[in-house]
């Protein structure tokens, strides 16, 4: 549910790709549907969240550089 409300939020404009939000929803979503794939194990689903979680901490990590650069010093 948190990716497909990322997804939509991103489709309405009312939220950019690259806000820090966006990538905490995705990877919040795909680390929940990993750990229910420990009681129906799904090795292809497993390796796509795996994936989109680590893609997503990528975002994360892009936005907190971002915020670090754009406060003053």
């Amino acid at each position: 549910m948190l990716i497909i409300v990322a997804y939509l939020l991103l489709q309405l404009e009312k939220l950019p790709s690259s806000s820090l939000r966006y990538s905490l929803l995705n990877a919040a979503g795909a680390l929940l549907i990993m750990v229910s794939l420990i009681f129906a194990f799904n090795l292809s689903a497993f390796i796509v969240e795996a994936f989109w979680f680590l893609i997503s901490l990528v975002g994360l990590w892009r936005s907190l550089g971002a915020r670090k650069d754009a406060k003053p010093d």
